[in-house]
């Protein structure tokens, strides 16, 4: 694995071995946050091992232990947590933190999960390993794009407007919509990998993703909506404004040269589109009603010479696309089918119905109020997990400056994590900065 090895393989098959499912009032207590850790390491190893082109024994160990239904059931019920949980927290008059860190790892948590899978479901194997819980990753990922669809006329998360947030609180809810537009890009990755696998997917999990949800049809309201790109500066009687689009956890301006090249997540889109419709699974069982011609159609205006030359496997998507134009759509089918269903959030809904604020005023006690000492211990821990050397290895450019995000070549002494272009950032981010930095810098003491 190279200089840059973050776990011995020994270590690797000992947490990956550990790995299990939380009830969500234990999610923040003492041996989730060491879970929490520890998938962190792994996805951290994880994507050392796919950037060095070296075999991948974090997917292998996760296949070799079936512990890819453990992170599917992680993902959904983090998921469900910060759609029950988190807000009662929000809205409790009496829970004023001092620190909202340890509420911020169970928000981050989801990102982690599905980062992860993002990793390691590239490799077919690992699709297949997830067994009767890939139903309920598929109705992961339809979730979160269509919250990515709904939200798409707001050219993607919200900006970074600091006075609309004036308590630690409603900083963390800023913080958590900000993670789910990633997320849900993250998502669609999976769905991709996951449409990779159709010829090996159960009868109900192609029945969910093509009857159900009908995939195609969502992907194509994607394509249509492009969330993931937007313009700057737009005047109507000048000019366009300038391209961009969201990659490395930022939006970054396209070169005027660059912007007729595929970006990633249009790539994604595209060859799920490729799977679904013309994967002989697939064909032979999707439904092509009146509705679903008329949205499939809307792709041709997309098929231009230049994505052609850039996938050239569209053209078989073109050569349907036209046959389609000229067949009669098809009647809803009507058929009797037993099939089976999502079951991870139904049934965490179930057992949790009705306690959602007790859980968050179990947590407000037991979980979310630290005090001084455990804070220091816990600083103490997440700098030995996040491994400076580490993270700049897995980062997917050059350090950004935490005040202005322009490249930045100098970092904070104090606790060595956050990085500034120049003094003048650093002083005006310190406000911001300050309580974090110094809770770092006595973990570190604290050795």
């Amino acid at each position: 694995m190279g200089d840059l090895e973050l776990l011995l393989p020994g270590e690797a098959d000992v947490l990956v071995l550990g790995l299990r499912s939380f009830p969500l009032r234990e999610m923040g207590s003492g041996g989730w946050n060491q879970q929490h850790e520890n998938l962190e390491k792994l996805n951290m190893q994880a994507i050392l091992d796919a950037t060095a082109s070296q075999g991948e024994p974090i997917q292998v160990l996760l296949v070799t232990h079936g512990k890819i239904p453990v992170l599917v059931e992680e993902l959904i019920a983090v998921e469900m947590w910060k759609q029950k949980v988190f807000p009662v927290l929000c809205r409790l008059e009496d829970f004023k933190p001092l620190n909202t860190f340890p509420i911020y790892m169970v928000v981050h948590h989801e990102a982690s999960i599905i980062n992860l899978l993002e990793t390691v479901f590239f490799h077919k194997e690992v699709c297949e390993s997830a067994e009767d819980t890939v139903l309920d990753l598929v109705d992961y990922c339809h979730r979160k794009l269509t919250l990515l669809v709904a939200r798409s006329g707001d050219s993607g998360p919200p900006e970074d407007d600091e006075s609309r947030y004036s308590t630690p609180m409603q900083e963390l809810q800023k913080q958590a919509e900000l993670m789910e537009f990633e997320i849900a890009l993250k998502a669609l990755s999976v769905l991709r990998y996951i449409t990779d696998c159709v010829d090996s997917l159960s009868l109900s999990t192609l029945s969910r993703m093509l009857s159900t949800h009908n995939l195609p049809c969502l992907l194509v309201e994607l394509l249509e909506h492009s969330p993931w790109s937007r313009r700057e500066g737009v005047c109507w009687f000048l000019s366009p404004g300038k391209l961009q689009q969201f990659e490395g956890s930022r939006w970054q301006t396209v070169a005027p040269s660059e912007q007729q090249k595929l970006s990633k997540l249009d790539g994604q889109v595209w060859i799920a589109l490729y799977n679904l419709l013309l994967s002989p699974e697939t064909r032979a069982r999707y439904c092509l009603t009146s509705f679903a011609k008329g949205q499939l159609l809307k792709l041709r205006a997309f098929l231009t010479d230049t994505l052609l030359d850039q996938l050239p496997n569209l053209a078989d998507l073109q050569s349907f696309l036209t046959q389609l134009a000229l067949a009669e759509p098809q009647p809803p089918k009507k058929d009797l089918i037993l099939e089976q269903i999502p079951e991870i959030w139904e049934r965490l809904e179930r057992e949790n119905r009705g306690k959602w604020q007790a859980i968050a005023k179990y947590q407000l006690r037991h979980v979310f109020s630290p005090s001084e000492q455990d804070l220091r211990l816990q600083a103490r821990r997440w700098a030995e997990t996040y491994r400076l050397d580490v993270l700049e290895a897995v980062a997917p450019e050059r350090p950004r400056c935490a005040c202005c995000s322009a490249e930045a070549s100098k970092r904070c002494s104090r606790c060595q994590n956050e990085w500034y272009c120049c003094r003048e950032c650093q002083v005006k981010h310190w406000e911001k900065h300050g309580k974090a930095c110094v809770l770092a810098a006595q973990g570190d003491r604290a050795k």
